[in-house]
C-alpha cells in the first residue's frame, strides 16, 4: 500500500493482519503504552472541510506515534486556486513524511497522491471516506461478529460513507440492504467494484425493507457540507428515513446502530437512537483513532508488531 485513499488501496489478505494491529494499537494505548514507532515524523493535514473527529485523531495519532503533526485549512493554502494542487504536493514532500487530506473532491486526492513522493491518506471525499469504514468493521470484528455472515442495512443518502462500507463489505464478505430515496443511491461505479468482489448488495426504497434481518442499521447525515443549498429539497426526500423507534420495530431486536458523525439530532437519526442502548455511534468514534494510526504506521513506517 502507497497511499491510503480508497478501500480498493487495500486487499482481501490485508484485512486480518490490519484489523489485529489496530486492536493492539487500542490495546496499548488503554495501557498507557509510551512507545513511540514514529519519531520525528510529520504528517500535515489538509483540510478543505473543518471536522472534529478527523483532526483530532490524526493529530492524536501522530503524538501517541511519537510524531508531529501540522494543520493547514483551506484558507492557509488556498489548494487549487492560489496554488495548484501539484504544486502543494511536490513543496510538501520536501518537508514532511505523509499528507492526510479531508477534500470536497476525489480528484484532488488522486492529485495530491500523483504528484507527491509521500504517502497520501484520505480523510473524506466526496466518493469515499475509508478511514471511517476501516474504522466500522473493526467496531464489529472487535465485539466478535462474524464479518462473512453480517447482514447491514443502510437507510438514507447513498453517500461517500455507504460506498466506502460496500467495498469493504464485498471484501469481507457481508450481505448488504440499501435504502434510499430515488436518484440518492450509491456510486454506480462504486456498485460495479462491489459486484466485482462478488458482494451482496440489494438496493429498494423502503426503509423497513433495508432493516428487517439487518444485524447492523447505519445511517448518516441527509446534509452533507457543500450541499446546503439543497437543504430543503433533502429535507423533503428524506422524511421517511429517519432512524428512529417506530422503524427499529421493523428489525430484529438485537440489531445494533451505527452512525458516522456528526448527527443532526431529529433529522436523519432521533435522540432516543442515537444515545439508545442499541448504538455503536461513540466506539466507532473512538476507534477512528486506533484504526488511523494503523494506516499511518503501514504508510510511514516504523515498528509495526
Amino acid at each position: 500500500m502507497k497511499h491510503f485513499l480508497s478501500i480498493r488501496d487495500l486487499s482481501r489478505d490485508d484485512l486480518p493482519r490490519l484489523f489485529a494491529q489496530i486492536a493492539e494499537l487500542k490495546a496499548r494505548t488503554k495501557a498507557r503504552d509510551r512507545s513511540t514507532p514514529l519519531p520525528g515524523r510529520t504528517l500535515a493535514l489538509i483540510f478543505e472541510k473543518p471536522s472534529l473527529r478527523t483532526r483530532v485523531t490524526f493529530e492524536v495519532a501522530m503524538t501517541q506515534l511519537g510524531g508531529t503533526s501540522v494543520y493547514l485549512s483551506a484558507q492557509e493554502i488556498g489548494m487549487g486556486k492560489r496554488e495548484t494542487v501539484p504544486d502543494v504536493a511536490r513543496n510538501l514532500s520536501r518537508w514532511v513524511d505523509g499528507v492526510a487530506a479531508r477534500v470536497f473532491s476525489h480528484r484532488t486526492l488522486e492529485q495530491l497522491a500523483e504528484h507527491a513522493s509521500i504517502p497520501v491518506i484520505s480523510g473524506l471525499s466526496d466518493l469515499e471516506h475509508p478511514c471511517q469504514a476501516l474504522a466500522d468493521f473493526f467496531t464489529l470484528w472487535e465485539r466478535g461478529m462474524d464479518l462473512a455472515k453480517l447482514r447491514l442495512g443502510w437507510v438514507g443518502d447513498g453517500n461517500n460513507v455507504c460506498n466506502s462500507l460496500l467495498l469493504l463489505g464485498s471484501m469481507l464478505g457481508t450481505s448488504a440492504v440499501v435504502a434510499t430515496p430515488p436518484g440518492y443511491e450509491p456510486d454506480a461505479r462504486v456498485l460495479e467494484e462491489c459486484r466485482r468482489l462478488g458482494g451482496r448488495i440489494r438496493l429498494t426504497t423502503e426503509a423497513p425493507e433495508a432493516i428487517e434481518n439487518a444485524d447492523v442499521i447505519y445511517t448518516d447525515t441527509w446534509i452533507s457540507m457543500g450541499q446546503e443549498g439543497d437543504r430543503e429539497q433533502r429535507l423533503e426526500a428524506f422524511q421517511r428515513y429517519q432512524v428512529n423507534d417506530r422503524l427499529l420495530a421493523f428489525a430484529p431486536g438485537n440489531a445494533l446502530v451505527m452512525h458516522c458523525l456528526p448527527a443532526h439530532r431529529g433529522e436523519e437519526i432521533t435522540d432516543a437512537v442515537l444515545d439508545g442502548p442499541r448504538s455503536l455511534i461513540l466506539e466507532q468514534a473512538e476507534n477512528r483513532l486506533h484504526a488511523q494510526k494503523a494506516i499511518i504506521l503501514n504508510l510511514l513506517g516504523g515498528d509495526q508488531s
